[in-house]
Formats: structure tokens, C-alpha cells, sequence
């Protein structure tokens, strides 16, 4: 068993169970010390991953990083998207309106004013700060892992969703300050000047993409590693707020998945507008957004 694979689910899982980290311990029978070093691979016994599962609620095959693996929380399926990240070489996206790791300083900067905006309205205010602040900062570390790791990007982004970013700002559906969703919407318009500019340029190691014609029904990641390769279905576009996404992510390493996926992503590809002409499809966009 890969003990350091345990430890990293173990970790998104827990975050997906809600449960803090003393309640699995106390449960569990251990310290919660002891249940951090799980987390950071050291072994465990069989008869410990059974009543781990049990208490998450989850198979132990899914702790032992067989079979599928659901998210329905933000929070929990950012770090594990970024534990993925950390063992991967290539990164193949289809659909959405952003990649994340190639997203401009205006992004993050109006994604962090809007979240700390709605957790301070929100009933449960310093618990809303917590989660936000969690949240930012592991997008913040997938940025930092991208930066030193260095991964070949290949991105086919969804016209309509990128649309749909130009016309709602980036977090869309807050409720916000007016000065904060003008902000948002001026994020968003420069994110998308930005992937035009990428789209002509074609920097190295990203290649983007449009989907001009049918939109990506079920957008995805695909991401390669040396060892292993995963697929992430229906991802949680980077701008979900920590508590309000709702909605199940889906991360498997099946051959039968991946090979479904490398499949649509190579048509997908193939038919996207590339370069000069999805720059150009781009600026009219922001053109038509107004």
C-alpha cells in the first residue's frame, strides 16, 4: 500500500465529511496527532482504514485510491484536485470558462474580495472567514505547485461559459457589494483579454483552445502523471464559493476512464478554433459583453 497516497485522501476526505479533525480522533479512539501523521503517510493498519471509511462514510477502497472518488464540497475537492496536480506532468481541460493555473492576479484579487465580502454578511461570520480563507489558500498553493512544477497545459475552453464570466464577473451569484461585483466584472474581462493574448502568443507549455461550436457538455480534467493518470469530472469551477457549491465532483484513475476521456479531448481538440481565430472569437466576446 502507498501510504503517502493513503494520507493525502485520508486529509480530503476529511475536509469532505465536514467532521473536524479532533471529532475523527476522538471517534477513531487515537490523538489527534496520530491521526495528522496518518495524514502524512505514515502506515496504518488495515482495521484503522476500515473505521476511517466507516466514520467518513466512505468504502475503504476509496481511501486506498480504488475506484471512484466523490466530492460534493468545494474545500475537499480543491486540495485533493491539488494533490493530484502535485504528481502530474500534463494537465488536458475541456470546457470551462478559465484554467485556473494560467489565470491573471486581477482573478484571484476579485475572488478574494468577493468571498471576504459575502462571509462578512454571512450569519455565521468567522467560520464563513475560516472557509474562505481556506479556500484561498489552496488556490494559492496550486498556483505556487504549478509555478515550480511546471506542467504542460492543453485547455479547450467552453465559449458559452466564457461568455456567461464576461456578462456575471468572476463569482458569479454572491451577493456582493455593488463596487465589488464592478470589480468582479472587470476581472473577468481582463481574463479574458489575457487568454485571447495566450491564444495568439501560445506561450510555452499552454496551448488554449475554444469550443466554438457545441459547448462541452460535462467539462473535465484530464492529468497525466509518470506513474499514474486521473480524471476529474464535472470540476467545481475555481470561482465556487467555499459553502455554496452544489453539485458532486468525481476523481478515478480507471484505464476504461481515462481512455474515454483522452478520446473526447483529442476530437475536442481537433475541432476547436486555435490561435489567431480564437483570439479573435474571443475579443468578440468582450466586444459583445460590453
Amino acid at each position: 500500500m502507498r501510504f503517502a497516497d493513503i494520507g493525502q485522501q485520508l486529509r480530503a476526505y476529511r475536509l469532505e465529511s465536514g467532521l473536524r479533525a479532533e471529532e475523527i480522533a476522538a471517534r477513531l479512539g487515537v490523538s489527534r496527532a496520530a491521526l495528522y501523521r496518518y495524514e502524512k503517510g505514515e502506515v496504518i493498519k488495515l482495521d484503522t482504514i476500515r473505521r476511517l471509511a466507516e466514520l467518513l462514510k466512505i468504502s475503504p477502497l476509496s481511501l486506498l485510491g480504488i475506484g471512484v472518488e466523490y466530492f460534493s464540497r468545494p474545500v475537499a475537492f480543491q486540495e485533493r484536485l491539488r494533490q493530484v496536480e502535485e504528481q502530474s506532468d500534463q494537465l488536458l481541460q475541456v470546457g470551462g470558462a478559465v484554467c485556473y493555473q494560467t489565470t491573471t492576479d486581477a482573478f484571484d484579487g476579485a475572488l478574494a474580495e468577493a468571498w471576504t465580502e459575502a462571509a462578512d454578511a454571512a450569519p455565521e461570520r468567522v467560520a464563513a472567514r475560516a472557509a474562505a480563507d481556506q479556500m484561498l489558500g489552496m488556490l494559492a498553493a496550486r498556483k505556487k505547485l504549478h509555478a515550480a512544477r511546471k506542467p504542460t497545459i492543453i485547455g479547450i475552453l467552453g465559449e458559452a461559459a466564457l461568455a456567461r464570466m464576461l456578462r456575471e464577473g468572476v463569482a458569479p451569484g454572491l451577493q456582493v457589494p455593488d463596487r465589488t461585483r464592478q470589480r468582479c466584472l472587470a476581472a473577468a474581462r481582463t481574463e479574458a483579454e489575457a487568454i485571447a493574448a495566450m491564444m495568439e502568443s501560445v506561450p510555452i507549455g499552454v496551448q488554449l483552445g475554444l469550443a466554438s461550436g457545441v459547448e462541452p457538455a460535462a467539462p473535465f480534467i484530464l492529468l497525466r502523471g509518470r506513474e499514474r493518470a486521473h480524471v476529474v469530472a464535472a470540476p467545481f469551477p475555481p470561482d465556487t464559493p467555499p459553502q455554496g457549491g452544489i453539485g458532486v465532483a468525481s476523481i478515478t484513475a480507471a484505464d476504461e476512464a481515462i481512455s474515454a476521456h483522452q478520446r473526447v479531448a483529442e476530437a475536442g481538440w481537433r475541432d476547436a478554433l486555435k490561435g489567431a481565430a480564437a483570439a479573435a472569437r474571443v475579443r468578440e466576446l468582450i466586444r459583445a459583453a460590453g
